[in-house]
């Protein structure tokens, strides 16, 4: 997209109102909203935004940012009942500080940093995320209840599925703005659902993910339904989880594939899997970054636990699918849907290149159940287990040169910060379990 493509387009599509987007630390979605009359100076870079007010980018004394629009992200937003009042554009921002160098604060600048990184040793990262959600009734006043609209599973479909008109509506306007998805269905849970679109570079994968966020959560919105990417909303039934898959191209070849071996890998992704599993402790710290992330990394419910790969087995925090040639791949299974993907991608990019550059052997695969060994097996085996809470995770991730390396000092001291203080909040309520538990026992 150029420059005078964009302004010819916001006129013969009647656009007024242009959103600027990005997202904070965390993850979650922030806009700047200006009219159209603004849409040239935006273009140009000269629009400026307090980012004190952004969950942690910089303190009050330096808070004037520039957000300067990626042209290839402009899309025309679908209309949600806007009354004919012309249409609505958006992009997707980088950020730039005062002094008009790129923030390091910037989740969308740490990606586009490690990215680099990749392409100056020839490699291009490719993503194809598989995005969980629920979908649960509201109440009288609109706030979301816990009341999920069916009991359907796993491929059902209407009458059982009662969210199929609310997914069936989420794609066609995905495909709107140009999304190409390759599936859609209810997933295992009740009220549980599963969109997988196709996978593209990294930074366009981590863009797509955070606008379908948005556009899932204001399609339900529509039906009135509450979407939520919550990673366990429910206890005793599975939790949503946002699989990745990941592929290195080299000269546009697929660099994780081999003919010449017998599984079809190449020596670069065997390389690539031992990095990740080398730091994937400290990774879970950004991969599943909530509280509640760990009540979903259990046994029984389909989430990695230990830490292994296969070719077939599900169980493990990583596995091989079955096809090869271009679609060679890694699927990693442990991140789910709150995480901010910028920063989620960087940093398996990251742990998967110092895999490669120092030509780290992974473990043996792992083709049996691991949820079945004992402890005594899996130690036989040297499997380790992933962070039990969030705790665990970031005291991971602050004995993790490489990982902090990625992040970058402004987004980890950050980022590190505001999740200690989520798990001491959280350490410190009382919840009805314990006055289930306690209150008449002692």
């Amino acid at each position: 997209m150029t420059k005078e493509a964009i302004l010819r387009i916001t006129k013969e599509e009647d656009v007024r109102f242009i959103r600027l987007q990005f997202t904070d630390i965390l993850g979650v979605m922030k806009n700047v909203a200006i009219t159209v009359d603004q849409l040239e100076k935006a273009i140009d870079g000269e629009l400026m935004f307090d980012g004190s007010s952004i969950e942690g980018f910089v303190r009050i004394e330096e808070s004037d940012m520039y957000l300067k629009p990626d042209l290839n992200t402009f899309v025309i937003l679908p209309s949600f009942d806007r009354n004919g009042r012309g249409k609505t554009a958006r992009f997707i921002c980088d950020i730039y500080d005062s002094n008009n160098e790129p923030f390091t604060g910037s989740p969308r600048y740490v990606l586009t940093k490690v990215l680099k990184e990749a392409e100056e040793m020839g490699y291009k990262m490719y993503v194809g995320p598989e995005p969980e959600f629920f979908m649960f009734l509201v109440d009288e006043d609109g706030q979301p209840t816990l009341e999920t609209n069916d009991k359907a599973s796993y491929f059902d479909l209407a009458p059982v599925d009662k969210g199929e008109d609310a997914r069936r509506e989420m794609v066609e306007v995905l495909q709107n703005i140009g999304f190409e998805i390759e599936a859609s269905h209810h997933e295992l849970a009740p009220g549980q659902h599963e969109i997988d679109f196709k996978y593209q570079d990294a930074l366009t994968t981590a863009d797509n993910i955070v606008t379908f966020r948005i556009v899932v959560r204001m399609v339900a919105q529509k039906h009135g339904l509450h979407a939520t990417f919550m990673p366990k909303p429910i206890y005793g039934i599975a939790g949503s989880g946002m699989h990745v898959h990941v592929s290195l191209f080299k000269d546009n070849e697929n660099i994780f594939y081999d003919a010449n071996a017998e599984d079809g890998l190449s020596d670069v992704c065997r390389h690539f899997i031992a990095g990740v599993i080398k730091h994937t402790k400290a990774i879970s710290a950004i991969t599943s970054p909530t509280v509640n992330s760990y009540k979903r990394l259990v046994p029984g419910y389909e989430a990695p636990v230990h830490i292994a790969w296969s070719y077939k087995n599900r169980s493990p925090l990583i596995r091989i699918p079955a096809r090869r040639g271009i679609g060679t791949r890694i699927e990693l299974r442990n991140p789910d849907p709150s995480c901010n993907p910028y920063l989620a991608l960087a940093v398996i990019l990251k742990a998967g290149l110092h895999g490669i550059k120092n030509k780290l052997i992974p473990p043996a695969p792992v083709e049996q159940n691991i949820y079945e060994m004992d402890l005594a097996s899996r130690k036989m085996q040297g499997i380790e287990s992933l962070p039990e809470n969030l705790y665990e995770a970031i005291t991971e991730l602050s004995n993790d040169k490489v990982i902090q390396e990625a992040l970058g000092p402004h987004v980890y001291s950050r980022f590190s910060l505001a999740k200690i203080k989520e798990w001491e909040n959280y350490s410190s309520k009382v919840y009805d379990w314990e006055i289930n538990e306690y209150l008449e026992k002692f």
